[in-house]
């Protein structure tokens, strides 16, 4: 039975953590219990972890102890070369405490830094052998023809065969775009038909250090712009020439290295990165120890925006040497690069051929991880567009970058364009404008015809001509009216609204769907190993019988969709027949309306919260209970307890609360918690597009 695999290279700098980042994304996609295990690190300082192996742990929450997820230290290992057979056993040692605890162990070779790279090759080879762990091997096409790439692969992959390690496949990594196609034949036509074959192009996103890599590397004193020090630069020029000839060189995400005392330079780029016809400006590096005049520095001080600037004491040349030599790392930090490698895993590894060699086992529910790689993965089959009115909130702009980098969805952004556009520089964003939309109400092509559409809805309830023009200035209005005419799939809003601000538009002219008389809400909490509905957290302050039975079928209508068994749980302070009392009675009466209109559905009420989650309690309080203990959808029954219980259990318990999710409407309109965060975004953007698909 394979539980594990061995990702290894036989050089340094392949790009082997976008392999071991998406392998982990994958499996993490099927079960809950994923470790992960690098038997050799590069860790040069003691006192500090070792920041690829801190990455991976940190970024999928794996139950791993960072003193668990390695053996030696490079240096270690290399001091105690003369005794494999001691390095063996302990990396064995180490390994098997943590295979017994996960169903399958993602295994990475080492990095091949240095000296001693020969002994590392025949460590891995002996590795991956020991420890019954089949190898996907990682090359390199960086500086590298077609035919040297090839051969490479091909020695590689005989290399492991001759020391008797199974090859699943065979991964060229960062690959010249034109060649892929051919280099990828020309590998199937040589390599075991078997044999998995991937090529992952060059991506510049991935490749490109950060303002803080270069900073790190040149021993730098950051001035100003600390907090953009996430920065990407792609391209880096010399500031050496007069600043007209400069400005004609300035390139997306631009490091401009200049001596500090060409203080028209360093204003020439300040003032470009704020111009909306001029690329985003990544950093500017101060050389040979000399700093702007005062003048200058006070200038600098009184912009809104600035980005990172450095000073460094060596000169231009050797500075701009080191630039060129520095090597980008995906740290802990940086969580777009994780995101681009997973997305790039996605794209160009057969995830289905892989899985298909691998996977050996099958786990029984879904887990949080499961869940939102579900999410993307079924809002990316149907792309969906959706408009998000409050368009300068720097969280939605955030959202939107993610959104747009992974290809979710098409955006909408509502209001002033300039504004935004001023924004997403401001953040230092990789966000092209010319990738989304931008309206501003007033100034749509649509404005016209959405004031007429909206006069004709409401002149029956007093609305006259002169108030349409004025309501569909308002965001909420004109972003809702995209969506009743067609123009957008869906809306999110409320990171800055109220509820009420974001959903009367739709109770006013989008309406409620055949049946339903009652909007209502769902929260899909993500607790630490399964994912349970909470409805509803945020619209019915006290809802009757009638409509708490509608929120019951909407909610599992809902739990259905989204790929999780309904059993549905109506909540009170009594279970069973042993309480009284108007409020359990109407509980009561709820569940009895469920069961009359939808039979099919199992569902227990009324029934204590301990009851319907804990297997032991609902056993004892409710035996033969279909869901006492195992229940998926808990309606509270008012909005009181079923707000308080959800924020309670979302910070108790550190799950991730995703919604709410409003049900009911005709068209998929969502609300935010004027608290919400970048992640909250995303996360009801993706389940906003799912709605959509059934539209």
């Amino acid at each position: 039975m394979t539980k594990n695999i061995f990702i290894a290279s036989a050089e340094p700098y392949t790009g082997k953590s976008v392999i071991a980042f998406g392998m982990i994304n994958m499996l993490l996609a099927k079960t809950q219990k994923v470790g992960y295990f690098k038997p050799i690190i590069a860790q040069d300082d003691p006192n500090k972890k070792d920041e690829h192996v801190e990455a991976m742990l940190d970024y999928f929450s794996l139950p791993v102890n960072y003193e668990d997820a390695f053996a030696f230290t490079r240096q270690e290992m290399l001091h105690q070369s003369e005794d494999s057979g001691g390095i063996i056993n302990t990396i064995i040692s180490k390994y098997k405490k943590l295979e017994d605890n996960y169903d399958f162990t993602v295994i990475e070779g080492s990095d091949f830094l240095g000296e001693g790279t020969a002994f590392e090759f025949e460590s891995n080879a002996l590795m991956a052998k020991n420890l019954g762990a089949p190898v996907l091997i990682v090359v390199s096409g960086k500086n590298k023809t077609a035919s040297q790439l090839f051969k490479s692969a091909i020695n590689i992959y005989r290399n492991f065969l001759l020391r008797d390690v199974q090859v699943l496949g065979v991964v060229a990594n960062m690959v010249n775009p034109e060649e892929a196609d051919r280099i990828k034949q020309a590998l199937s036509n040589q390599l075991p038909a078997e044999l998995l074959i991937a090529v992952i192009p060059t991506e510049t996103g991935l490749q490109s250090p950060t303002m803080k890599e270069i900073t790190l590397a040149l021993g730098g004193e950051v001035l100003f712009g600390t907090e953009l020090l996430d920065n990407q630069v792609d391209n880096f020029v010399t500031g050496a020439m007069m600043l007209p000839n400069f400005l004609r060189h300035i390139k997306d995400n631009l490091l401009i290295v200049t001596p500090g005392d060409r203080g028209d330079i360093i204003i020439g780029a300040l003032q470009a990165n704020l111009s909306a016809n001029y690329p985003k400006i990544a950093g500017i590096v101060l050389t040979a120890g000399s700093l702007p005049d005062e003048p200058i520095i006070k200038l600098i001080e009184g912009l809104q925006t600035i980005i990172p600037i450095i000073a460094v004491p060596k000169g231009t040349f050797e500075t701009t040497t080191t630039i060129g030599g520095i090597h980008s790392k995906i740290t802990i930090e940086n969580k777009k690069k994780i995101a681009l490698a997973i997305e790039l895993f996605e794209k160009y590894v057969d995830i289905k051929a892989l899985d298909d060699k691998i996977i050996t086992f099958s786990y029984q529910g879904i887990t949080p991880h499961m869940f939102q790689y579900q999410l993307v993965k079924w809002a990316k089959r149907d792309k969906k567009h959706i408009v998000l009115p409050e368009g300068n909130d720097e969280r939605i702009l955030k959202a939107v970058e993610k959104l747009i980098t992974q290809d979710i969805v098409d955006i909408t952004l509502l209001g002033d364009p300039t504004e935004i556009t001023n924004s997403i520089k401001r953040l230092g964003l990789n966000l092209d404008s010319n990738s989304i939309k931008i309206h501003n109400p007033a100034h749509s092509a649509h404005y016209g015809d959405y004031v007429n559409t909206l006069h004709e809805l409401r002149k029956n309830k007093n609305v006259n001509l002169e108030m349409a023009r004025d309501m569909m200035t308002d965001v909420s209005y004109f972003g809702t009216m995209m969506v009743y005419k067609g123009d957008a799939d869906g809306m999110v809003s409320g990171a800055v609204h109220t509820t009420q601000h974001t959903i009367r538009p739709a109770l006013q002219f989008v309406k409620t769907k055949p049946g339903v008389s009652v909007v209502s809400s769902i929260f899909f909490m993500c607790l630490p190993e399964r994912v349970a509905i909470f409805g509803d957290c945020a619209v019915n302050p006290n809802p009757t019988a009638q409509q708490l039975a509608e929120i019951a079928i909407s909610s599992a209508e809902s739990s259905a969709k989204f790929g999780i068994e309904p059993r549905i749980a109506m909540l009170s302070y009594s279970s069973g027949t042993s309480g009284e009392g108007e409020d359990v009675e109407r509980v009561r009466e709820a569940t009895a309306i469920v069961k009359a209109r939808h039979p099919e559905l199992k569902i227990e009420g009324p029934i204590q919260y301990d009851a319907a989650v804990d297997p032991l309690v609902g056993k004892q309080k409710l035996p033969g209970s279909e869901v006492a203990g195992r229940a998926s959808v808990l309606i509270f029954p008012d909005l009181n307890t079923g707000n308080n219980t959800y924020k309670a259990v979302q910070r108790e318990t550190g799950a991730l609360a995703i919604g709410p999710m409003l049900q009911g409407l005709n068209k998929p309109i969502n609300d935010l918690s004027r608290g919400c965060t970048v992640d909250d975004i995303f996360n009801t953007v993706v389940i906003t597009a799912i709605q959509c698909q059934d539209i």
